[in-house]
């Protein structure tokens, strides 16, 4: 199980390598998925199911959606690929910024070891993630708003972004 986890993580990491060294959008899907699905193992391995589950359904069902339109509107008639000099050098700064974050984290690491899974402990029969799925509900009603309001916005910044009258796949739009 040690192995997976650390598989995992070095999936989630080439994933965020792949998105953040900035390749034409085609490429860096392929980026996003991946550290998609790493990361919601990762959170499986913790015993966070539920929550897993709902980050995957709702992460890959819905923002690939408005990646998909974004990457249609933006046709690029030369997409970089990972193997342009632009993007590796991008690779290798991303990768570096991770080493020194990793001897950081390994200091902070060293000093408070151990880590918290979601089991139910005590007198508390149901388990956390579950009852965090009820807390969203409950008293986060707020930042639901919030966050959609976040997301409208995002999609708007996007759509204009891309949009342009000599550039794109769809012109008439």
């Amino acid at each position: 199980m040690t192995y997976f986890v650390l598989f995992l993580g070095l999936c989630f990491v080439l994933g965020g390598l792949a998105v953040a060294s900035n390749p034409s959008p085609y490429y860096g899907v392929v980026g996003l998925v991946l550290a998609s699905v790493a990361g919601c193992g990762w959170l499986l391995s913790l015993g966070v199911s539920f929550v897993s589950l709902v980050l995957f359904m709702v992460y890959l069902g819905g923002m690939l959606v408005v990646f998909v339109y974004s990457v249609s509107l933006a046709a690029d008639p030369f997409p970089e690929t990972w193997g342009d000099w632009r993007v590796v050098g991008y690779g290798v700064g991303f990768v570096l910024v991770l080493m020194v974050g990793g001897v950081v984290g390994g200091l902070v690491e060293f000093w408070n070891p151990g880590v918290v899974t979601v089991d139910s402990g005590g007198m508390f029969s149901v388990r956390l993630d579950f009852s965090g799925v009820a807390m969203f509900y409950s008293c986060g009603v707020g930042m639901f708003l919030v966050a959609g309001w976040g997301l409208l916005l995002t999609l708007f910044v996007v759509l204009e972004l891309v949009r342009g009258l000599s550039r794109g796949a769809i012109r008439a739009v």
